[in-house]
């Protein structure tokens, strides 16, 4: 049953794969759906496409100002095995706009790492096969083994310290307030993405 389960992981990977793009034409698409007020995913709303518009200045800033230490480079670049880093994400979630500027930042260090985007809701298989406490959150990072397809890890749809603050806040509060997320953006600027790096390593080491 196990390597039934495994071989079916194996061919939605391979699906996936086939219809990922690379960082570079993900931020190509987000940009230009903002100049056709569009959003990726089925849900094509304003409120939707609004938060588009916002990620993309977002992942621009993010783009331009990440920084990775001296050690932190060294750690990415010591790491020898070949590697896929595949991410689910869709264009208005604002986790993602936060985080693929660093994943790709990262993956930019080390050539083992191949930086493969995919939409979640043109990947349902792929999405269902990788849940969060059974929802469908992301971003969703699936580390695979290049060679044998096989997952070595996974991270998201948030660095650790931010996923704490979430899973308290809604033990409190029951769900996440508009208020709380605005809480979560300032933190997300604030922590400048040294969480998610650190949490990146992790994976790598």
């Amino acid at each position: 049953m196990e390597i039934l389960e495994n071989k079916m992981i194996t061919d939605i990977i391979k699906d996936s794969l086939s219809k990922s793009m690379s960082y570079d034409e993900y931020r190509n698409l987000v940009t230009a759906l903002v100049e056709q007020q569009s959003t990726t995913g089925n849900d094509k709303s304003e409120t939707f496409i609004n938060y588009t518009v916002l990620n993309d200045r977002r992942m621009k800033r993010w783009d331009k100002t990440v920084k990775l230490s001296d050690s932190a480079i060294e750690s990415i670049k010591s790491f020898s095995e070949n590697v896929t880093w595949l991410v689910l994400t869709e264009s208005w979630c604002g986790d993602a706009a936060h985080i693929l500027p660093v994943i790709n930042k990262v993956a930019e260090q080390n050539a083992n790492i191949d930086f493969r985007v995919v939409l979640r809701d043109d990947n349902e298989h792929l999405m269902n096969a990788f849940l969060t406490n059974g929802g469908r959150a992301i971003p969703k990072l699936i580390m695979i083994d290049n060679e044998t397809l096989e997952v070595i890890n996974t991270f998201g749809p948030r660095p650790t310290i931010a996923t704490e603050m979430v899973d308290i806040y809604k033990t409190l509060h029951g769900q996440l307030t508009p208020e709380f997320k605005e809480d979560l953006q300032r933190w997300y600027n604030k922590d400048k993405g040294q969480s998610t790096i650190a949490d990146l390593l992790s994976i790598l080491a």
